[in-house]
């Protein structure tokens, strides 16, 4: 039987060279073809554009605070991915962030995810350093394993979305208002089935923290951290809720 390849695209900002360099270059050492996605930067967008993707009326009611222009292109970027996948006829598609390290297991476990049925809507290809906490695992390699969270991680710096998932995120979130990795994580709010890979196959580089499409450094203040509060308390409660409705692998 033919292995199935999925398409993959990296995003990737005009002035990223160097980064542009490094992910093309593991690419090419894993026999991998990838797809640059020109990341978008929010300020060159016209205002009339900016209006259909950020709801400021959204961001209020959702999240604790307004996103800074790099959280916005950001979110658009991987929105450009999602409508790319669904102008195409693959079943799904690999996205990157241009500042990830990519594990030698990396592609048998796209393959391995190419073949699974169309019973999922993502599959995290990165986790938390600390690890998972895991509520239903099974066997997708000979050295990985697809897991279902308990409490779905924040990273969108490697991905597998189907062409149903990337059609529930643009039917809900288009215009958006929280940052891309929160919006993720209340994945009952548009009935995601988010899956991951245990061990991870994506891991953030060195680079990672010189964020150049999102970015904040200002502190917050009080009134800030208790709408913070009260989002993780709905992001907890939630989750606890809904997860018990979710069915296992």
């Amino acid at each position: 039987m033919q292995k199935q390849t999925l398409p993959l695209v990296f995003i990737n900002l005009d002035k990223d060279g160097e980064r542009r360099t490094r992910i093309e270059g593991q690419l090419a050492h894993l026999g991998l073809p990838g797809e640059r996605l020109p990341a978008v930067w929010w300020k060159r967008l016209p205002p009339a554009e900016q209006s259909l993707l950020y709801s400021a009326e959204r961001n209020h009611s959702q999240y604790y605070q307004p996103l800074v222009d790099g959280e916005k292109g950001c979110y658009a970027s991987h929105i450009q991915a999602w409508r790319q996948l669904l102008a195409s006829d693959a079943p799904a598609m690999v996205v990157l962030e241009d500042d990830v390290v990519l594990e030698d297991a990396f592609a048998p476990v796209m393959q391995a995810i190419a073949a699974l049925g169309d019973d999922w809507d993502m599959v995290k290809l990165m986790g938390r350093p600390a690890g998972e906490k895991i509520r239903t695992t099974r066997p997708l390699t000979a050295s990985h394993r697809l897991i279902q969270y308990r409490r779905v991680p924040s990273f969108t710096a490697g991905y597998v979305v189907s062409r149903a998932g990337a059609r529930k995120l643009l039917d809900s979130r288009v215009p958006f208002g929280r940052p891309i990795d929160i919006d993720l994580r209340f994945w009952w709010e548009n009935d995601l089935r988010i899956l991951g890979v245990q061990p991870p196959v994506v891991r953030l580089d060195v680079t990672s923290q010189d964020s150049t499409i999102a970015g904040r450094g200002t502190r917050a203040s009080w009134t800030t951290r208790w709408r913070k509060l009260a989002m993780k308390a709905r992001l907890t409660w939630g989750n606890a809720r809904h997860l018990r409705t979710q069915k296992g692998l």
